[in-house]
């Protein structure tokens, strides 16, 4: 049970729980686990309900449509994490119709621990092709 509840409290990130001197206890260990998954869990819901709110207010824009009758595609974004070894690669891709705020993708990626190196982005016809490059802390990056 302690090897469990250890390898438990490993997978939270260090800056989700207070680094005390003390030496936790089993509970303490489990409490915060608790708390963290609690914390993923309410982000989780925020972000569906963001991303709902995405999805609800999409629009054509009318000025691309070539004739009035045709139907307008929207290109859903499209986002692929790597990780190799201590490095971390973000690549988003959007069609220019969807606003990713780059910044809040690099908070997104800080606060789980990792350490944004670069951010780039360039823009193709009507897409959006972003990439990030970050650095992993030593104990990997929590997603």
């Amino acid at each position: 049970m302690k090897y469990l509840t250890s390898k438990l409290f490993s997978l939270i990130p260090p800056h989700h729980h207070q680094s005390t001197k003390e030496v936790l206890t089993k509970q303490d260990k489990i409490d915060a686990a608790i708390t963290y998954i609690k914390q993923l869990k309410e982000r989780i819901e925020v972000l569906e309900r963001r991303k709902e709110e995405v999805v609800a207010q999409e629009t054509c824009d009318d000025s691309k449509k070539s004739m009035p009758t045709t139907t307008c595609s929207i290109k859903s974004p499209m986002v692929e994490v790597k990780e190799l070894d201590s490095t971390l690669e973000v690549i988003l891709v959007s069609g220019l119709q969807k606003n990713f705020i780059l910044q809040e993708v690099i908070k997104i990626i800080e606060q789980e621990g990792a350490q944004v190196v670069s951010a780039n982005y360039s823009t193709i016809d009507d897409t959006i092709y972003y990439m990030i490059h970050a650095q992993v802390s030593s104990k990997g990056f929590i997603g």
